[in-house]
């Protein structure tokens, strides 16, 4: 039972990060970035791209995760379709934070950029 206790615990703590998070949003706009075209151009292909949801079967943790990156980069790319302004080689966009510290979170996983 100590465990359904610390699942409580741990429930009751992800009321608190959503209580931060509707502070974040209050506070936070978009975030502008520039891209290289190569990037950008991929998360827009991600975006054009049509999965069909019905075939995929009971995932793996790993495999819901994959799929929900693959999300996050397909909403970068609806950004760079709609509100993209091309410079030259690059793109300057302006991004929600969700999508902004997504990319930023995969980014420290795979250890190119340092966690603070």
């Amino acid at each position: 039972m100590v465990d359904q206790e610390r699942y409580d615990l741990y429930r009751a703590e992800s009321k608190v990060l959503a209580a931060i998070g509707e502070q974040v949003d209050a506070q936070v706009g978009p975030v502008t970035v520039r891209l290289p075209r190569a990037v950008a151009e991929a998360a827009v292909a991600a975006w054009e791209r049509d999965d069909p949801d019905d075939e995929l079967g009971e995932e793996t943790h790993e495999q819901y995760a994959l799929r929900g990156q693959a999300g996050d980069l397909a909403l970068i790319g609806l950004a760079i379709s709609e509100d993209g302004r091309w410079e030259g080689e690059e793109v300057v966009v302006d991004l929600h934070v969700h999508s902004a510290g997504a990319a930023w979170l995969q980014a420290a996983e795979v250890g190119r950029v340092g966690r603070t």
